[in-house]
């Protein structure tokens, strides 16, 4: 299927009326699986690609992370939408130069975050915000098939829990063409929906620790359009490794293999995708 396909099959699942997942694989082989259990599209995310290569979230650079985007887009026929923190560059004409340069790997999304990456100035600035979405989306439409773009408003995820604030984010980036609006964080159904309910464009709304027990049905009738995990499925991977590893260093045990599936079943899986 080529890049042009799939971002139209990735517009269509936004158009369509029901919601959909983007799971979030972290490499080549949870892709597949999740390609293989019926998934719609997939999501990079930044920390499992950065755990994948034993480093914190935020520790790979832009080329490394374009890299992984590449092979995540090339291990499915899905479309795949990337996580690019904050386009590896503070200024508007850095997030263009990125949102080209993910364009070049296949992808059928990408987002443009308000997050700085710097602990002392964790938020960009409302103007410059919207001027780095706004040149996202100008270097995006100047493709020949662009990509949807997702810009996220960060302040849940970096302590500034202010909802109003919030909200004149997401407006003022669908003013600036962004396709899909997207607040990490929000862990009621009542911000979910006020957040929904203030723009025109699909919401995607993301899965964590804070708002574990909202079901699917649920974020559907509040609206949103897309709903993705993130690192869940990463962490959730690495977490039953660390059990295991420490059930055999601290007891001596080796119990965990009872709850892991049969060598014969994952070989069985992959074998569907061929050698190469």
């Amino acid at each position: 299927m080529s890049s042009t396909d799939k971002i139209a099959r990735f517009r269509a699942l936004h158009e369509r009326a029901r919601a959909f997942v983007i799971p979030n694989p972290w490499d080549i082989g949870s892709a597949r699986m999740l390609a293989d259990l019926g998934f719609e599209a997939l999501a990079t995310t930044s920390a499992g690609a950065a755990w994948s290569h034993g480093k914190p979230d935020g520790g790979l650079g832009r080329d490394e992370m374009l890299a992984h985007c590449a092979q995540i887009v090339s291990a499915t026929p899905l479309p795949v939408n990337a996580d690019l923190e904050n386009c590896y560059a503070h200024d508007p004409a850095g997030v263009a130069e990125t949102i080209r340069a993910a364009a070049a790997v296949g992808l059928a999304g990408a987002s443009i975050e308000d997050a700085t990456g710097e602990n002392d100035k964790p938020i960009y600035d409302f103007d410059l915000a919207v001027e780095r979405v706004r040149a996202g989306v100008a270097a995006n439409r100047a493709l020949g098939s662009p990509m949807l773009i997702t810009a996220r408003a960060e302040n849940f995820l970096h302590g500034r829990k202010d909802l109003a604030d919030t909200i004149k984010r997401l407006q003022a980036f669908e003013a600036a063409g962004a396709d899909v609006l997207y607040a990490p964080g929000l862990s009621t159904l009542d911000d979910i929906r006020a957040a929904i309910g203030a723009v025109t464009h699909p919401v995607n709304v993301l899965m964590g620790s804070w708002n574990p027990d909202l079901t699917l049905a649920e974020l559907e009738a509040a609206g949103a359009k897309r709903i993705s995990v993130g690192g869940g499925l990463a962490r959730a991977a690495y977490g039953e490794f660390l059990r295991a590893a420490r059930a055999i260093k601290e007891n001596g045990v080796f119990t965990y293999v009872k709850a892991a599936p049969p060598a014969p079943e994952i070989n069985k899986g992959f074998a569907r995708w061929g050698t190469k």
